[in-house]
């Protein structure tokens, strides 16, 4: 059986767009199977289907992990996999109750879940930003070792673009939350 491998790179915000991919390739005939690594995504060859996937951020999910996987299971999920925090569940869209579906039905669950990702990973890539990046960058530069400063510059402008995208997607939730 042959194995296809993409690597795709999908933000703390992007949840929805990493959910289309899955969903995307499993109706182009690839079945999602595990993400690992450094978000190298592992696909087997399948009958093309339309399938929804669905991810949900539980980092407390170990500690009660028999009733929250059972939990999906009752609403007919097939658990995958965890990977860097979420879990990783799909479902056939033949089986899916009425037009949508979600993990997360409404603006109120999804902005509880991104206060779990902010607390979580945001405010830790923050402080590794502050305390760690920001001084190895400007000492680069004061010993002008500029190839250095280079690469820590791209990596302090990944970090903000991870921070800002969740940001932007944090208060779009909120705005929904609150009408």
């Amino acid at each position: 059986m042959k194995e296809k491998r993409v690597w795709k790179f999908f933000s703390i915000a992007e949840q929805e767009k990493e959910q289309a991919f899955l969903r995307q390739m499993h109706r182009a005939g690839w079945k999602f199977v595990r993400v690992g690594g450094l978000c190298v995504y592992h696909f087997v060859p399948c009958e093309p289907e339309d399938v929804v996937y669905q991810l949900d951020y539980n980092p407390e999910g170990w500690a009660h992990r028999a009733e929250y996987l059972q939990m999906f299971r009752d609403c007919g999920w097939e658990y995958l996999q965890d990977y860097l925090g979420y879990a990783y569940f799909r479902k056939p869209a033949a089986a899916m109750r009425g037009e949508e579906e979600e993990i997360f039905s409404d603006d109120a669950s999804r902005l509880q879940m991104l206060r779990h990702v902010f607390r979580w990973r945001v405010i830790p890539l923050g402080l590794l930003l502050l305390l760690a990046l920001v001084p190895l960058y400007v000492g680069a530069l004061c010993d002008r070792a500029y190839g250095i400063a280079a690469g820590l510059g791209v990596l302090l402008l990944f970090c903000v673009y991870v921070v800002a995208s969740f940001a932007a997607a944090y208060f779009r939730c909120k705005r929904g939350a609150e009408k």
